[in-house]
């Protein structure tokens, strides 16, 4: 058996999941990588054999995507020549982290597209959403990178094809979790000045940003500014006091599962960490919906606060990928049977 993992490089997120759940699938089965976007700043770790384009958003600076910049660098004539130049035939199935040339090239092929993704788990009406909801944002989540079945990660377990998130090992080999006196801070849609701007009127605190917009570490006054790397970050974030973060999946789930104290900023205009705030809200994260002087007094509240929300933040990665391929051996079944039966 031979599988296509095709991984979403829009963000780290994907990527670290990525990392652990394909040495899992590696054990018994051959798989090739597909890779598609533009803004990861770590490596996957393993031959990529197809680096794809996609379609990404592009990151703003003041809390939200950069709606122009992104439409900007949409090439959707790209888009569709990999699509049609994709050679499905070589997998038995893909396996599908939101990346949109492989499922789009499995629909129009009539080849399985199996999803395993937080973006899934957001298809589902027990998962927590905004009142108003989005009809447009729900449409892009269903038809972005379309699929025969699919496995979601959350917070919580709402439903059983949605597991919780799959922790990095160097995390999970921790016996305590050190806290020393700083807190991590990674907001890739606001850029360095408003991050200082805001940080800097919090005095006797000692903050770490990591930063898409440099590449050279700098301080200012009691801000360290580091550039994002994979390791100088998991070193931090195992380190810290606390962590401020964008409500996506993988950074929240990181540090609850490392027991830190938490506290989100949703980016604007982008539904999943709009949900995700929801959601985080529910188990008692605490969330601000901008990062501005205004919120200063609600910063400086988490700061002073003793309370960290204590969840199991933790699933097997063998669990997830052992159910996908019982399912995947009964739909194979089905087919060869009503085949038969034609």
């Amino acid at each position: 058996m031979k599988v296509l993992y095709a991984v979403q490089a829009t963000g780290n997120g994907h990527i670290s999941r990525a990392k652990e759940i394909i040495p899992y699938i590696r054990t018994n089965i051959e798989v090739d990588v597909l890779l598609s976007g533009t803004s990861s700043e770590i490596e996957l770790g393993f031959p990529i054999r197809f680096r794809l384009k996609g379609l990404s958003f592009e990151f703003g600076k003041n809390g939200g995507i950069n709606i122009f910049k992104s439409i900007f660098k949409l090439n959707f004539w790209q888009f569709f020549k990999d699509v049609k130049r994709l050679p499905l035939k070589e997998y038995d199935f893909v396996i599908n982290d939101f990346e949109p040339v492989s499922a789009w090239a499995c629909l129009i092929k009539k080849k399985h597209c199996i999803a395993l993704s937080h973006q899934y788990s957001l298809l589902n009406n027990k998962v927590p959403k905004p009142i108003k909801n989005s009809k447009l944002s729900n449409l892009i989540l269903r038809y972005y990178a379309p699929s025969s079945i699919g496995y979601g990660f959350h917070f919580k377990p709402y439903t059983s094809n949605i597991y919780l998130p799959i922790i990095k090992k160097e995390f999970k080999n921790i016996f305590s979790p050190i806290k020393k006196n700083f807190f991590v801070v990674y907001l890739p849609a606001f850029d360095d000045n408003k991050i200082i701007g805001v940080l800097s009127k919090i005095h006797k605190t000692n903050w770490v940003v990591f930063s898409k917009y440099t590449k050279k570490k700098y301080k200012v006054d009691n801000i360290k500014i580091r550039p994002v790397s994979n390791k100088s970050f998991n070193r931090k974030l195992m380190n810290c006091r606390g962590v401020l973060c964008g409500a996506g999946f993988e950074t929240p789930s990181e540090a609850l599962f490392l027991k830190k104290k938490l506290l989100v900023v949703p980016m604007k205009n982008q539904y999943e960490q709009q949900c995700n705030a929801i959601a985080l809200k529910e188990i008692g994260v605490p969330v601000i919906y901008d990062f501005n002087k205004t919120n200063i007094k609600k910063i400086k509240d988490w700061i002073s606060s003793k309370k960290i929300v204590r969840v199991d933040i933790s699933e097997s990665p063998r669990k997830v990928i052992n159910q996908l391929f019982i399912d995947y051996i009964k739909i194979k079944s089905k087919e060869k049977i009503l085949c038969n039966y034609n």
